[in-house]
């Protein structure tokens, strides 16, 4: 594979753009800082097929971006590869208001073909091409110019590592015939509502107690409020307030602006500065939650019971049987709140419950709640048996 310099140009990213085009495919991977903005810093681009790769410093001055991004962003006839891209594709939607597609991402096509739900880049490389990756300069600031040839090798690794790998994943999951089993997961990466910054709908990041209208509706302004600031100034949300702060403010609206010096997280320069005042102007603004934005029951877990509990405990002990038997990760198969709300009786609306997950675990999961299927120990290993079996078993043998 031919290794480019750093490209620092418009006219080297144009060629290098014009003839990935024409690719199958092209990984990618970036660096970046946000340790003290807002918005995530864009610091190199890293991007490979599986005949060249090269990294690209968009920090170079003048440089135009404008034909990687449309390659990204537009050309649907090439696979973009990612690992773990979530951060990735957002800093590409930040640029663009866009995202890459079509997308595939190692990590999640990873659930496929094992048992890891969260596989890190350096265990992928080592367990498809038995590389240990050199982690030196994992701790880079990216920002910093110039950089060293050992940390360009380093950013390229990603790439050419991952343009290595994605084929012999691929086979994989053609064997299998699992492919299809992931064409969900990678629409929701892409999906460019994960990556809209809303200060409006900010406040359902933030764990509240409860559903009064009038708590979450100082929620809800508090945080859109924070975003705007922290926007505004493009620091990191948390620098404004914590997210427990909000909801002790919400939950606990101070009556003056003296009283700020008594909630915990906030400087006693908040009991009389500035935005200490925007602050309680915002509570003073702020109005009740309408019904039709207030999270559903179920949000905050199923009302199971102790029966239902014990049931729910059942369906997570089936769940793991299942995902080891057929070596998938637990998590693509079935979430544990849909475990609950299935515990629980709900039966409309669970993914487990459609399509191939159905096929795969959702069918034996209705079993067992339905008191079809049981459990029993073959062979030292705990193994799922449907009662109606296990029973015409028992009478053959009479």
């Amino acid at each position: 594979m031919q290794i480019h310099p750093l490209i620092t140009t418009s006219e080297a990213l144009a060629d290098l753009c014009q003839r990935l085009a024409r690719a199958d495919f092209v990984a990618v991977d970036t660096e970046f800082m946000r340790e003290n903005t807002y918005w995530p810093e864009l610091c190199l681009v890293q991007i490979a097929d599986d005949k060249e790769a090269a990294a690209i410093d968009p920090l170079a001055p003048g440089i135009d971006l404008a034909p990687l991004l449309d390659l990204l962003t537009d050309n649907e006839e090439v696979l973009k590869i990612f690992h773990a891209g979530g951060q990735d594709v957002e800093i590409i939607f930040n640029l663009t208001g866009r995202t890459p597609h079509p997308i595939f991402d190692t990590q999640i096509a990873m659930m496929a073909v094992s048992q890891s739900e969260q596989i890190g880049y350096s265990n992928l490389v080592e367990s498809w091409l038995g590389i240990s990756v050199d982690k030196g300069a994992r701790f880079t600031d990216w920002s910093r110019r110039p950089l060293t040839e050992r940390q360009i090798d380093y950013a390229i690794g990603d790439v050419t590592h991952l343009a290595r790998i994605f084929p012999k994943l691929l086979a994989r999951l053609r064997k299998t015939g699992r492919g299809e089993w992931l064409d969900q997961e990678m629409e929701k990466l892409a999906d460019p509502e994960n990556y809209r910054s809303d200060p409006s709908t900010a406040w359902r990041r933030i764990k509240a107690a409860g559903r009064n209208p009038a708590m979450l509706g100082r929620l809800k302004a508090l945080a859109e409020w924070r975003e705007l600031e922290a926007q505004g100034k493009n620091i990191p949300r948390g620098r404004i307030a914590r997210d427990e702060t909000l909801a002790d403010l919400a939950s606990h609206p101070p009556k003056v602006q003296a009283d700020l010096v008594k909630v915990r997280g906030l400087s006693p320069g908040w009991k009389d500065n500035d935005i200490g005042r925007r602050l309680m102007a915002t509570l003073a603004a702020a109005v009740p939650l309408p019904d039709a934005e207030l999270p559903p029951r179920a949000a905050r877990g199923a009302p199971l019971g102790k029966e239902g509990g014990l049931v729910a405990d059942l369906l997570k002990l089936l769940l793991k049987i299942r995902a080891r038997e057929i070596d998938v990760a637990a998590r693509l198969l079935a979430r544990s709140e849909e475990l609950e709300m299935l515990a629980a009786g709900v039966r409309e609306g669970l993914p487990m419950l459609e399509s191939w997950r159905y096929d795969q675990f959702g069918h034996d999961a209705l079993d067992l709640v339905e008191g079809k299927l049981a459990f029993a120990v073959v062979g030292g290993k705990l193994k799922m048996t449907h009662v109606d079996d296990a029973a015409a078993v028992a009478d053959a043998a009479e």
